[in-house]
């Protein structure tokens, strides 16, 4: 019986410290950016600086501080075993560009092994995917 309730305790801690992680405003920095087609394969890499700015409700990002983009986040499915190193989000957000021209993306933020990367995937004609590799997380306040 203490088996059972202290599994149980874990299991409840576990996922209320996954649970809050989804919660939290996020700063994600990237320095390299992977465009990729339909298959997946690489197309073309640049070296260039992404911040992605995510809260309960918007999605802000900034490419080499001149390209920007946001959104509201329409739908967000978040499931971390281990906050910020494994585990996976996915993100559906309705984006508008610096021309007011308005996108729906899906944003999947995926852990594997401590290794964190985001896929940015756009809806429509010739959907834009994008993958990045997650540099570094700060959590705002």
């Amino acid at each position: 019986m203490k088996k059972i309730i202290l599994t149980l305790s874990l299991l409840i801690g576990i996922s209320a410290v996954s649970f809050a992680q989804c919660d939290k405003k996020l700063v994600l920095t990237s320095s390299k950016t992977d465009h990729l087609d339909a298959a997946g394969a690489v197309t073309r890499t640049n070296d260039e600086t992404a911040e992605i700015d995510i809260t309960k409700t918007t999605v802000d990002i900034s490419v080499n501080d001149d390209h920007k983009m946001n959104g509201t986040i329409t739908d967000n499915t978040c499931n971390w075993t281990v906050p910020f190193k494994e585990g996976k989000s996915v993100i559906h957000v309705k984006m508008s560009n610096d021309n007011g021209e308005e996108k729906k993306v899906t944003i999947t933020i995926e852990g594997k092994d401590g290794k964190v990367t985001l896929l940015f995937e756009m809806e429509g004609e010739g959907g834009d995917r994008v993958r990045v590799g997650i540099d570094k997380f700060v959590e705002k306040a």
